[in-house]
């Protein structure tokens, strides 16, 4: 269950309509469709820093499993949740979404369902 490291996007389902049924403007959802989305983890124990580089920013959440934080989303919008860890998942609920993590073959899969839509994210591990 290390999820510490760095991961770059290799593959993703379903990017528009997620983006689309979550409210990201359109000039946002073209900027990063064909970005290479890094993802930094720090994880120490239960505690987490979790950083997603965007295309002109940088959105980090501070979180320890089990305990409620403060979080934002990548529309920016700030919200309180308590992010659990199930079978070696994490898993939060976002405002307009629920959001699963997990490293499957050394990498990192991210699946987020909104709305019917399911997104999955799955990025290589770069360092």
């Amino acid at each position: 269950m290390a999820f510490s490291g760095k991961f770059e996007v290799e593959a993703q389902e379903n990017y528009d309509a997620f983006m689309k049924i979550i409210g990201i403007p359109e000039e946002k959802i073209e900027k990063g469709r064909d970005f290479k989305h890094v993802s930094e983890v720090v994880q120490n124990g239960n505690d987490f820093v979790w950083s997603n580089i965007y295309p002109g920013y940088t959105l980090t959440n501070k979180f320890t499993v089990g305990q409620e934080a403060d979080m934002e989303t990548m529309g920016g919008k700030k919200f309180k949740t308590t992010v659990k860890l199930e079978g070696g998942k994490l898993i939060v609920d976002f405002p307009k979404y629920h959001h699963t993590a997990e490293i499957s073959g050394g990498k990192l899969v991210e699946i987020s369902e909104a709305g019917g839509v399911r997104f999955v994210r799955t990025s290589k591990k770069i360092a």
